[in-house]
């Protein structure tokens, strides 16, 4: 096989683990004679991390020296095409695609989450870059149909994190057990009386089944603050569980009897591994997991205002809550390396 470049365009380096795991899946997927260029946010810690070639994704001359080298652009993974929560991420990740179709590289959407797109500039900038693709592979049936709606051939496929390889967590089995794990992000949704009932429903979840609590931020800028003002309430029965690594954040998971979760990776991480799951739902691209596993949770925005309930659904579901088989998970992870496939198609050397 001849060797070729591949540039691999994410939400990367900037210290979110759902992102994170995204590319190190993608790393794990990619082609042996596929060398990675990965744009980032943090191109040292990311070189260092995965020992990979990187590069500055917000250095014009440096990403276009990258693209001029480069034989592809992978698109890489998550809900980097809509314009609810940034207006600027669409056009960011959009031109970049244009410009390397213009230039005659190779380009891939792969583990796309399309949407929600609302302007109709955004949809048009979509629905061409999408439509000059090489391969497309989405995670979810509403990107599927929306490319359908435009005629734009592509696969679906479960999220790739379902296929990434964990790591086993130094110190995890020193702590107490049985753990349950915690997953909240800064979200306009969780107000603080949102989070105070949560908080109390914890407390008193956690005196009913004499569990430790894992707090595990995501990324620390958004979720760290959160897990500090909660572990007060849970003194000498909880930890703050800080990991960058994505292997290592899935790896938590398997010393875990159930995690409750707003990030959509904290989840499917869990599901992964045999945990029990309550999501805490602020997207749609959460109602979407939730449907597809019948997994049980709350939309934020209708959590019930008494404490009591909350931290009564969760023991219940504690006490009685079903994991995914071990059958269904094979089946996703399965079916989540047709991502992979999909990379060697549109990599291959023809």
């Amino acid at each position: 096989m001849v060797k070729i470049r591949a540039l691999l365009s994410g939400y990367y380096g900037k210290g979110n683990g759902g992102d994170e795991a995204l590319l190190a899946t993608l790393l794990q997927m990619l082609p042996s004679h596929v060398t990675p260029v990965v744009l980032s946010g943090n191109p040292k810690e990311t070189r260092d991390r995965y020992n990979v070639e990187t590069c500055d994704r917000m250095a014009p001359l440096a990403v276009l020296q990258a693209l001029r080298s480069s034989d592809a652009l992978i698109w890489g993974g998550g809900s980097l095409i809509q314009d609810v929560t940034s207006t600027i991420s669409p056009f960011y990740y959009g031109g970049l695609m244009a410009l390397a179709q213009k230039m005659g590289l190779k380009t891939v959407a792969w583990a796309q989450g399309i949407g929600p797109l609302v302007r109709p500039q955004t949809r048009w900038l979509a629905w061409q870059t999408f439509g000059n693709c090489t391969k497309i592979s989405v995670r979810d049936r509403a990107s599927a149909a929306l490319l359908s709606d435009w005629q734009i051939p592509c696969i679906i496929a479960p999220d790739p994190v379902w296929a990434l390889e964990s790591k086993p967590v130094p110190g995890l089995w020193d702590l107490p057990a049985p753990r349950v794990a915690l997953t909240l992000r800064s979200h306009p949704q969780l107000t603080e009386t949102r989070l105070a009932n949560l908080t109390r429903a914890l407390v008193d979840f956690q005196k009913a089944t004499q569990t430790f609590i894992l707090l595990l931020p995501f990324q620390k800028s958004e979720d760290l603050s959160i897990a500090e003002a909660i572990q007060p309430h849970l003194k000498d029965v909880s930890k703050i569980l800080c990991l960058e690594d994505p292997q290592l954040l899935k790896g938590v998971f398997r010393g875990v009897e159930m995690a409750i979760g707003m990030r959509l990776h904290s989840l499917i991480m869990a599901a992964s591994v045999g945990c029990r799951c309550f999501a805490l739902s602020y997207d749609p691209k959460v109602n979407r997991l939730m449907e597809d596993l019948q997994m049980p949770g709350w939309d934020l925005a209708s959590l019930p205002d008494d404490p009591n309930l909350i931290s009564l659904t969760w023991m219940e579901h504690y006490a009685n809550g079903d994991p995914l088989s071990p059958d269904q998970i094979q089946s996703l992870v399965d079916r989540a390396l047709m991502h992979r496939e999909l990379l060697s198609d549109a990599l291959c050397n023809k």
